[in-house]
């Protein structure tokens, strides 16, 4: 019988993780992906749909070339206010979205959402089957502290405002371990593809 509908993958996973390498696993399974932080890029882009209203609301913090990272996250910082008038344009932009994705993609078995703060932002009961992404505490830190600009104090900044790993991996129904060799998590992700697969035929 056909499902009436996708089912919906969520994938999240703390920094250094390992998800865009993993989603781009699952997008070489043939399962179609929406990025929602891709999304809120192409919105704040040159020509971004909401380059004009972000600079209505936060004068100076947009280019020619769109929004200016920085200085909006400077208008935003520490300012819980300003903060919530941005995402009250974000979100439901990008739920627009994503909503798209979904009507363009209606025939298709799986698909999935990468939702980097899927648990503390709220939205997992919007998907069918939540995929955490996971590594070593070690691995994470060596991985984030590698990019450029990164800084220890920033890194665990970012960590603070995100749900600890381990209570992450409780509420998943799915972990994708990416601690081990790069064939060995593909291995993972094809694994899981097929078992959903075969568990909607």
């Amino acid at each position: 019988m056909k499902s009436r509908r996708p089912y919906i993958i969520g994938l999240t996973g703390s920094i250094g993780m390992g998800k865009s390498t993993v989603a781009q696993m699952f997008v070489d399974q043939g399962v179609p992906l929406f990025d929602a932080d891709a999304s809120v890029h192409q919105l704040q882009g040159p020509r971004g749909a909401l380059v004009d209203e972000i600079e209505a609301l936060f004068p100076g913090t947009t280019t020619s070339d769109g929004v200016d990272r920085q200085k909006l996250g400077a208008a935003v910082l520490g300012d819980p206010a300003a903060l919530q008038r941005l995402e009250k344009l974000i979100h439901p932009a990008v739920a627009a979205m994503r909503q798209a994705f979904f009507e363009k993609h209606r025939d298709q078995p799986l698909i999935l959402f990468d939702i980097p703060l899927l648990f503390e932002k709220g939205g997992a009961e919007g998907v069918d089957h939540i995929v955490v992404v996971s590594a070593n505490a070690d691995q994470q830190r060596d991985r984030v502290l590698a990019r450029p600009g990164m800084t220890p104090e920033r890194f665990e900044q970012i960590r603070s405002l995100q749900m600890p790993d381990a209570d992450k991996r409780q509420k998943a129904d799915s972990v994708i371990d990416t601690s081990l060799p790069h064939a060995e998590t593909r291995q993972q992700v094809e694994k899981l593809v097929q078992k959903l697969k075969a568990s909607l035929a």
